[in-house]
């Protein structure tokens, strides 16, 4: 059946495409042309129609004779060319009306097979997507939801042959918009038959035909690749075992030795211990997976009985141990091995569940096992795919309790898989859960949690909230700040006992108080309290980050920026860009940027500590665009204070400040914040007024305007 559905395809396509010629043949400019197209036409009615008779079809065609529309003739039965044309287009359109009703059938039958599918009924999809076809020969995506319900069971030359219709179709709609669909089910079809490079070559065709897919590709590529060392490897083992090779022989036999049932635990632990050790190289490996040995050990009532009771005596950890070592034999460097460990019904859930075993050596073993797997990308990749990942990410956060290198080996592993994009979607999909372990973390006592580790760990939370979408739901935790704030405080109590902790939990709250506007005032005010007590610190990394926090909290409430004030943050601020750094200075000349727009007492404590605005003015020539902005937008604040604006007669502040308001920044708050102060300058100082239409600045303030809103 299958194949006269290919052969009429097949004779459908031929016959579209031979229309489609005799078409414009019949609309040349060549009479010559135009006169063999129209005798070529009647021929074919004349086959159509006995070939319909032969069917016992009952409707019939005239014989009509076409002329050129130049010589209108009659036929035998006295009908013109152009009733005959008439004819044909009144076929044609009864031609369109059935397809518009298949069209619909066909539709209602891919949704009905789409149903099917979803609910792994893939038997019922195929038989729904093949009625559709019935009704609609052409329909692309009918042929590539059947390939991919063939591929799930198991059919993948059929797979092949439906994705080799589909772009077909493609082709001859010369459209291939869609076509990677079919090229990939292509692709992972001949993956299955170990078609090798047919596979690489259809990947390949989905890079060239869209080359944002590229990321996708090289996955699907590294796919084939892996597939064919291990078919490369099995062959290999096999050859070793037909050989009669001791070390392969030996594994085979103790593989069915471990396959007997209801034996005592130290029956298997002692035998896996002599499995593990007669893992040498990749053949050893590779006859393990071929062996079933994954299946034996996962599937054995007494081993799984250790596994759910693991460290409730010293047999059952004997064992889990035991198995552990020889999942790392096992899998060191074989990444087959590796993605059958790890795709091992229910081990999603038991790695996580040993890793927080009450044994330590259970936990330990568990941990160097998931070290193993996360060596390579592709190790990493079946971690995140395959684990329950927000039982795993407390497991780990729990080794914050353990010695140096445990601690730090957790860290460093969650800090790994948390660089990989498919963590952070998965992070950001399920934040909640997620969020309540990392919560859980900022609660510790840092007295007794591994100091490094705890850094590690929170360096990892304020990499992750530099993604807004994660960082928009870390901010609106109430548990979450009142954790970070609470972890503040206790490291306050002694800043040089715990600087590293501090310093890496302000760069956290730093990036939560991106989050415009902060979402919860009080802690906000909280944050800006304990920020302004560490600008008494005397280590330059804490002053830094905590005025950076302070220029992002300030802005949340007057009363923040009052409560500011009373504890002599202009006064720091000053001190910050006399003696401070680049970074120190963004974050001083913002803070003062922001006081001196809603306090008249902070711009006049400017003009007092900084005589003649030098300091700003230093700032104004600086090559970096948020220093200068912030430093105009503090300037031009202070021209409201009497007598400030005269005390810069003597300076080249219109220039400046005119050149940047002229200038090309990429951020036009520079140009606004400068046309702003130059404003106020001149309102404040006459004489500056003069001096702007000297430099034609009316013109240039203009125009700036106008590129602005524009």
């Amino acid at each position: 059946m299958a194949d006269d559905h290919e052969k009429d395809l097949q004779k459908f396509l031929k016959n579209v495409d031979e229309i489609s010629d005799l078409i414009q043949e019949m609309n040349s400019d060549d009479p010559l042309v135009q006169q063999k197209a129209i005798l070529e036409t009647e021929k074919r009615l004349l086959f159509t129609e006995e070939v319909q008779e032969e069917d016992g079809c009952r409707t019939t065609l005239n014989k009509t004779m076409i002329s050129p529309p130049q010589a209108p003739t009659e036929n035998a039965d006295g009908i013109s060319s152009e009733a005959f044309l008439a004819s044909m287009e009144l076929d044609a359109r009864e031609r369109a009306r059935r397809r518009r009703e298949n069209k619909v059938l066909a539709d209602a039958l891919k949704e009905k097979g789409n149903e099917a599918f979803a609910r792994g009924d893939y038997e019922a999809a195929i038989v729904c997507y093949s009625e559709g076809l019935d009704k609609l020969k052409d329909m692309k995506v009918l042929y590539t939801n059947r390939a991919q319900a063939y591929l799930k069971l198991g059919d993948y030359q059929k797979a092949v042959v439906d994705c080799e219709w589909a772009l077909k179709l493609f082709s001859f709609m010369q459209c291939d918009e869609k076509c990677t669909k079919a090229y990939f089910h292509m692709g992972k079809a001949h993956l299955a038959l170990k078609n090798y490079s047919v596979a690489r070559e259809c990947y390949q065709k989905i890079s060239e035909i869209n080359p944002q897919l590229q990321a996708q590709v090289k996955d699907y590529l590294n796919q084939v690749n892996l597939r064919e060392k291990a078919d490369l490897q099995e062959k290999e083992a096999h050859r070793s075992l037909d050989a009669g090779k001791n070390a392969a022989v030996a594994v085979r036999n103790l593989l069915e030795t471990l396959c007997k049932p209801d034996q005592t635990p130290l029956f298997y632990a002692g035998g896996i211990e002599i499995l593990t050790e007669m893992m040498k190289d990749c053949t050893e490996q590779t006859l393990f997976r071929t062996h079933n040995g994954f299946s034996l050990i996962s599937e054995n009532a007494v081993l799984r009985r250790c596994f759910s009771t693991a460290g409730k005596d010293a047999m059952e950890e004997m064992v889990c141990v035991s198995v552990l070592r020889l999942w790392q034999a096992v899998c060191a460097g074989n990444e087959e091995n590796q993605r059958l460990l790890l795709e091992t019904p229910d081990l999603g859930r038991l790695l996580p569940s040993l890793l927080a075993a009450r044994a330590l050596t259970v936990r330990q073993q568990s941990l160097a096992l998931l070290l193993q797997l996360a060596q390579t990308d592709h190790g990493r990749g079946l971690i995140i795919s395959h684990l329950d990942l927000t039982r795993f990410l407390e497991a780990l956060v729990s080794f914050l309790d353990f010695s140096d290198k445990e601690a730090n080996s957790a860290m460093g592993l969650l800090t790994d898989l948390a660089l990989e994009e498919r963590f952070q979607v998965w992070f950001q999909a399920n934040l909640p859960g997620a969020l309540l372990a990392l919560t859980g973390v900022l609660k510790r006592d840092p007295m007794i949690t591994n100091p490094s580790a705890l850094c590690r760990c929170i360096a990892l939370m304020g990499n992750l909230s530099a993604e807004a979408a994660i960082r928009r739901q870390m901010s609106a935790s109430e548990e979450f700040w009142e954790a970070c704030l609470g972890l503040m405080a206790r490291c306050e109590e002694d800043v040089d006992l715990f600087r590293e902790i501090l310093y890496t939990l302000l760069g956290l709250v730093m990036n939560l108080c991106l989050q415009s506007p902060i979402l919860y005032e009080v802690w906000a005010s909280e944050v800006s309290k304990r920020c302004i007590f560490l600008l008494n610190s005397q280590d330059g990394g804490i002053l830094t980050r905590a005025a950076g926090v302070l220029s992002r909290t300030l802005s949340s409430s007057r009363k923040i920026v009052e409560a500011a004030l009373r504890a002599g943050v202009v006064k720091k601020m000053i001190k910050f860009l006399k003696t401070g750094g680049q970074t120190a200075s963004r974050y001083a000349i913002k803070t003062l940027a922001v006081c001196t727009n809603s306090s008249h007492e902070a711009r006049e404590e400017v003009m007092r500590l900084d005589k003649k605005f030098g300091i700003l003015m230093m700032l104004l020539r600086s090559e970096d665009e948020v220093v200068v902005g912030n430093a105009a937008l503090c300037l031009g604040n202070c021209m409201e204070v009497p007598c400030a604006a005269p005390s810069l007669l003597k300076t080249d502040v219109v220039q400046v400040l005119l050149r940047h308001a002229g200038g090309d920044a990429q951020k036009t708050a520079v140009q606004l914040n400068a046309g702003i102060a130059l404003g106020k300058l001149c309102t404040a100082e006459p004489r500056f007024a003069a001096q702007l239409r000297e430099l034609h600045g009316l013109e240039i303030l203009s125009s700036t305007v106008k590129h602005i809103t524009d």
